[in-house]
């Protein structure tokens, strides 16, 4: 029974951390971008 519960969060911890990468890609790359030009300005 433990080991069923285990699967199913280890499954919901790669899934949340997969989503988190999404949105990391789709907006932390522009303020990372952002951040790079002030610094050279």
């Amino acid at each position: 029974m433990s080991s069923k519960r285990a699967m199913k969060q280890a499954q919901k911890q790669a899934y949340a951390k997969h989503k988190s990468n999404i949105t990391n890609i789709r907006y932390g790359t522009k303020k990372k971008d952002m951040s790079k030009k002030k610094k050279k300005n």
